[in-house]
């Protein structure tokens, strides 16, 4: 049954899956980086990650990935058979990322749609060396090596349906996992290692490699082979791929059977009676039949489009299945406009006439708003995406870099599995690995003796943490080394002429702290690879500003440092709180709005240099008058005239004044345009029902702007 190869729609599955295998296999040896050795189940794992992606690439025709990944399963198939001891653990280690690295290597390059011509010759080189390492220890520990195994090419593809005296007969029912992705690809592995012994040969469902559906019912019914070979059934057994089956049935038939199982199928037409009796006149009573051999049977054109399937049920449907990720932004989009679209009918001006009642059309509409607001948070909840990766790859980060640098660092990971959007790891993965570089380079000391002495352990760590609190994702960065020195980022600052002759006083330790933030400052002596403390912090804190996010930076000199990313947990919609401000509309953050309440001019404290201050219930807040600070001619100016809004940002609070309160409701976030000049204290904009532009205002700004201030 030859089959022509078409990987048409398989190309994105392969990516899929593999991205997978290899974030299964990063994580393994990361968590066991300082064991002694990989255990059992280990092996085990790694050896079925190999051989996987050994034989979906090779299916894919990746030649290069196929053969490194080959070499690695050899590895671990010699560690797995032979169980030696004292094996170079960390020397393994490094063999593995290294296999690791270089397949995705190759792998971004398809994706960008290159080819994948990455050199694997010097890597194989090290494999090769490491092997025989490996086989010598193994035999010096008296320990027998195992057969090699055989990967031979199969010799021929043509498959006679021709039955000899030697032929035996075989049906082969292959059940995976019920975890098995591209479970198709794993049947065609098996019908392509059965190819070098088959003389005929039937398989179900038989479009494995043009239809991607037949891999649910392969799952949901297993996988039939029906096999003429001169092979034994072990034999047999030892081609077909068992690694990711759980369960695989042969059972030997004889050649009626065989026939007969052909004819069940529609592979074959019945045989005619025996042409020595074509020529005599039939009996109706008895039609003589010639024996049933697999040879006298005529084989059947397919008929386009219909496939053969052995088993009766229908294929259960699986219940995860994977979305393209433009698609999902396209649907995120959609919705925007739907939430805006609504605020257009259900706000729209021609409603708003005096004695109008529509009580059938306002029933309608909390409907629409319910069912609005439902399909909002089931497409958020399908974009979330735990940090769990994120933090692995920021694992493998710290497991690099000190190596290189010869420092000895433990990662201890909290909240990985808190949910994000996925657009927004991809805005602060990068933000992220450079803050573990620093942490790495410049935080954790690099003399034991300076640690020790301080009473911390040799072993330095950095903590990754990622929690959700008020519709905000806190994600840090801590380290136990050596911490900022105060006197240090002044005294560069001063030198290099970025805070004039302002002295140290004038500034409070979080404002310091964020000199490193600066362009070109850094406090490194000697500038390495790793070294980014000012040279591309700033790029950094542009990168997270971006995404309407900040970094705030806390440290304690001798004691260590602690960095946060404090990220929105969605670019896309808020519920925010329309307040007016004159004519122009202005948008605060629900979950930044403490209380509103109107008071008299007596709750307000001029200072001399002009800076106002709220008394409320005892508490002093700052205050700040947007229509002054927007230039807002048409706003009122009389506090008892309008509304005292309080805001609040982490543990600080500020108090504006507003004219009007309008509504709240869902904010669709966009961003201002770029031809506008940007304005402190303005995150993005949105359009309003009546189809004016309303700008949202950034409290984080606001608060800290007022705090320099004073």
């Amino acid at each position: 049954m030859a089959e022509e190869f078409n990987n048409d729609g398989m190309l994105d599955m392969f990516l899929y899956e593999s991205g997978q295998l290899l974030e299964k296999l990063e994580g393994i040896i990361l968590e066991k980086q300082d064991a002694d050795c990989f255990d059992e189940s280990d092996i085990n794992e790694i050896f079925r990650i190999m051989h996987t992606i050994k034989g979906s690439s090779g299916i894919m025709m990746f030649e290069n990935i196929t053969k490194v990944t080959h070499r690695l399963e050899d590895v671990f198939f010699y560690l797995r058979e032979s169980q030696p001891d004292n094996v170079p653990h960390l020397e393994l280690v490094d063999k593995v990322l290294d296999v690791s690295d270089f397949v995705n290597g190759e792998m971004e390059k398809i994706k960008a749609g290159g080819k994948t011509d990455g050199d694997e010759g010097p890597l194989l080189k090290e494999l090769d060396d490491f092997l025989a390492k490996l086989k010598g220890e193994i035999k010096d520990q008296g320990i027998p090596l195992p057969k090699q195994k055989k990967n031979d090419e199969p010799s021929q593809f043509y498959i006679a349906p021709v039955a000899s005296e030697n032929s035996r007969f075989f049906q082969i029912v292959i059940h995976y996992r019920n975890d098995t992705m591209m479970s198709n690809l794993r049947a065609y592995a098996a019908t392509f290692a059965l190819k070098e012994v088959a003389e005929d040969m039937l398989y179900t469902p038989e479009d494995i490699m043009t239809n991607e559906s037949s891999a649910d019912v392969i799952l949901a019914e297993g996988f039939y082979i029906i096999l003429q070979t001169k092979s034994s059934a072990e034999e047999v057994h030892e081609l077909v791929d068992s690694t990711e089956a759980e369960n695989i049935e042969i059972s030997e038939l004889s050649a009626e059977e065989y026939g007969q199982k052909l004819v069940e199928h529609g592979r074959v037409d019945a045989p005619p009676a025996a042409s020595a009796k074509a020529s005599e006149p039939v009996k109706e009573e008895k039609k003589a039949q010639a024996p049933v051999v697999p040879g006298d049977y005529v084989v059947k054109s397919k008929e386009t489009g219909k496939g053969k399937t052995l088993a009766k049920n229908q294929p259960k449907k699986q219940s995860i299945i994977s979305v393209n990720v433009e698609k999902m932004d396209a649907l995120m989009d959609l919705i925007g406009e739907i939430v805006i679209a609504e605020a257009v009918v259900l706000q729209n001006p021609d409603l708003k006439v005096p004695g109008l009642e529509l009580p059938n059309f306002q029933k309608a509409g909390a409907q629409l708003s319910k069912i609005t607001t439902e399909l909002q948070e089931i497409i958020m909840s399908l974009r979330m995406m735990p940090l769990t990766n994120a933090f692995q790859k920021m694992k493998r980060i710290v497991f690099d870099v000190s190596r290189k640098l010869g420092k000895d660092i433990e990662v201890q990971v909290v909240g990985e599995n808190t949910e994000v959007d996925k657009n927004i790891i991809e805005h602060i993965t990068d933000p992220l690995m450079h803050l573990v570089r620093n942490s790495v380079d410049h935080g954790i000391e690099e003399n034991v003796e300076e640690r020790t002495s301080r009473g911390k352990p040799a072993k330095g760590r950095i903590t990754l943490e990622a929690k959700n609190e008020g519709g905000k994702v806190y994600i840090s960065v801590k380290d136990d080394g050596k911490g900022l020195s105060k006197e240090k980022l002044y005294e560069k600052a001063y030198n290099v002429g970025l805070i004039g002759e302002r002295p140290i006083t004038d500034f409070t330790d979080k404002e310091i702290y964020s000199f490193i933030t600066l362009p070109g400052f850094s406090t490194k002596e000697q500038v390495t690879e790793y070294s980014g403390r000012g040279v591309g912090m700033d790029v950094v804190v542009k990168n997270i500003q971006s995404i309407g996010g900040r970094l705030d930076i806390e440290s304690t000199e001798g004691a260590g440092s602690e960095m946060t990313l404090v990220i929105p947990l969605t670019l896309a919609i808020i519920n925010g709180i329309v307040v007016q401000i004159g004519t122009s509309s202005f948008v605060l953050e629900t979950a930044s709005v403490k209380t509103f309440m109107r008071i008299t001019s007596d709750s307000i404290i001029t200072e001399p240099d002009g800076e106002e201050y709220i008394v409320l219930r005892d508490e002093c807040y700052p205050f700040v008058r947007l229509n002054e600070k927007y230039n807002l001619k048409e706003a009122g100016t009389k506090v008892e005239d309008g509304i005292i809004v309080v805001l609040e940002h982490e543990s600080h609070q500020i108090c504006i004044l507003i004219d009007k309160l309008v509504q709240e409701q869902e904010i669709v976030v966009k961003p201002i345009p770029s031809y506008i000049r940007k304005v402190k204290g303005v995150s993005g904009c949105t359009q309003l029902g009546d189809g004016s532009i309303a700008l949202i205002l950034d409290i984080a700004s606001l608060v800290e702007n007022k705090e320099r201030r004073i």
